[in-house]
């Protein structure tokens, strides 16, 4: 007779599950067992937070679930950054989590901790299995949970005698589950207000990057002839090429891309989520906002739209392009903005200045990976620079985190995206201190055989916390440290290290790491005194009432 294990495990291929990652403890050693015996990979990582971070972005850029695996208190509470990450980013995860055994227990409370009370707040859903021939159920409603919108982190916690417990129960097969398309009226009401604007801008945020929703964006964009920005998370979903791109928002205001959002008297707001950095602030008297996407708004001070079309985006923006399609003889007002805005984003794009320039940075990576490369980012002051210059041509292509903003998640997301997609070039890009904060998964990373290119940008500080410390003109104390030789330290791990000693050098060093294959560290200086003469100085010239945006 199966145990709880093997009918867990049994769910988790039902449900297409083909890896799992994580540290298992003493309390899994019954799951680990059937694993073994599974078609299921077990990818051990060196700190559980860096597991959930794989999984997470498993999710992110499938769609599907990504499952990461502990044991019971101290490696369980390491999910917490990961859920919490995939909780406000909108990433389907499964996190499986060990207990003592409930029936009875000869370790009293040791290592014991109230897990579901601690996720319940940063989970779609937490719950203890306390039966085995349950498994099956519970495993297809936690999946069923965590894919529908807004997708999200599901926890199971299953108790080593739970586990352990004989008992039959039979699969539950999965079924296609359709979102509905938005209400006639609510389409009619939105065409109503585009064919009166005059001055119409489209946003794309980040619920418009979920791998379901792409295909359609790209054609509403172009039938509509309407410009569009993006939010940090919203890049690729339609063309960053395109000649109706007019930027990025990565300042909540007045960069250059807000000219026209300011200018614009009808935001048409597909797929936006509240929980990115806002990339413009509601409140001027002659402009609405029209938000379309799979979830009602939430209002809040800087966003109360006008109206709302809630339903599944791909099928409802086609059928508001019909009601458009040759209508709208304002819709490129905006356009004539474009050339200014772009080409003061690519200023000094190729200033040979050396320690390297964040816009001669972007420029240069933008270089080196082909359109459909995969570019992921840590959290660091570079994020704005890649927000604002990096232009994208397919989506989830610039992935980043501009929802929980976490250090540490941008070389394990590599590293899922180079599990994935191991024919295309997929880079990390970190800055010293989030690189540290997870490097030790170097060596997972060696051990899986992935190719990846992982740039560390070198300044031996915390440095955006250091520029705004500056900025808001306290004394530079506290956020710098001494980093490792980091040609050495990917040495030690057995990946191939190299630092960049030219500007000119990057390029070359980058194509010669993809060329070889296997993991590769390039360490690279950066000059950060572009933070404050472009996002303070020169923002603040174009504007006499100007505050530095965070």
């Amino acid at each position: 007779m199966p145990k709880g294990s093997d009918l867990l495990v049994a769910a988790l291929e039902n449900e297409g599950v083909d890896r799992i990652f994580g540290i298992p403890g003493e309390e899994n050693l019954d799951v680990v067992e059937s694993l073994r015996n599974s078609k299921i990979e077990l990818v051990l990582t060196r700190h559980e937070q860096a597991a959930s971070f794989m999984a997470a972005t498993h999710g992110r850029l499938t769609g599907r679930p990504g499952v990461c695996l502990s044991t019971l208190g101290p490696g369980a509470l390491n999910f917490s950054t990961g859920a919490a990450y995939a909780h406000l980013g909108a990433m389907p995860m499964i996190i499986i989590t060990g207990q003592k055994g409930i029936l009875s227990s000869r370790q009293a409370k040791f290592q014991i901790v109230d897990v579901i009370s601690s996720m319940k707040p940063i989970t779609k859903m937490a719950r203890q299995i306390v039966s085995a021939s349950s498994i099956p159920t519970i495993v297809r409603d936690a999946f069923r949970v965590a894919t529908e919108e807004r997708p999200g982190p599901v926890l199971l916690e299953l108790p080593e005698d739970i586990a352990s417990e004989e008992a039959e129960a039979d699969l539950v097969p999965s079924h296609p589950i359709d979102i509905p398309v938005a209400h006639p009226t609510a389409i009619a009401r939105a065409a109503e207000m585009i064919l009166k604007a005059k001055r119409p801008l489209i946003m794309l945020g980040a619920a418009a990057s979920r791998p379901r929703a792409t295909g359609e964006l790209g054609g509403f964009v172009q039938r509509t002839g309407i410009p569009f920005f993006t939010t940090q998370m919203g890049k690729g979903t339609v063309a960053g090429g395109t000649d109706l791109y007019m930027g990025t928002a990565a300042l909540s205001e007045r960069d250059y891309v807000h000219e026209a959002i300011d200018k614009a008297d009808l935001i048409i707001a597909i797929g936006h989520d509240t929980i990115e950095k806002p990339p413009f602030f509601m409140g001027q008297a002659d402009q609405k906002v029209l938000h379309i996407s799979y979830m009602p708004a939430n209002v809040e001070q800087v966003y109360y739209p006008d109206a709302e079309v809630v339903g599944d985006l791909g099928p409802t923006l086609k059928l508001l392009a019909e009601k458009l399609d040759g209508k709208l003889p304002n819709a490129g007002a905006l356009l004539h903005l474009r050339e200014h805005i772009l080409s003061h984003i690519g200023d000094r794009a190729g200033e040979d200045r050396f320690p390297v320039t964040p816009q001669r940075l972007v420029r240069d990576v933008r270089r080196v990976i082909p359109e459909d490369g995969i570019v992921c980012l840590d959290n660091g002051m570079y994020k704005i620079w890649f927000a604002r210059n990096y232009r994208t041509y397919v989506a989830n292509t610039l992935l980043l985190d501009n929802a929980l903003a976490t250090m540490g998640a941008g070389l394990p997301s590599a590293m899922m995206a180079a599990m994935l997609y191991p024919k295309r070039r997929v880079m990390a890009v970190c800055g010293d201190g989030g690189f540290m904060m997870n490097s030790q998964e170097m060596e997972t990373a060696v051990r899986l055989k992935l190719n990846l290119v992982v740039l560390v940008l070198d300044d031996s500080a915390y440095g955006m916390i250091r520029w705004k410390q500056a900025v808001d003109k306290f004394a530079d104390y506290g956020m710098t440290f001494n980093n490792p030789d980091f040609v050495l330290y990917a040495k030690s791990y057995g990946a191939t290290g190299h630092r960049v000693e030219s500007v000119n050098d990057l390029v070359p060093t980058l194509d010669r790491a993809f060329a070889a294959g296997g993991v590769h560290l390039v360490a690279v200086p950066i000059d950060y005194s572009e933070n404050t003469r472009v996002l303070v100085d020169e923002l603040r010239a174009k504007v006499k009432d100007f505050e530095p945006a965070e």
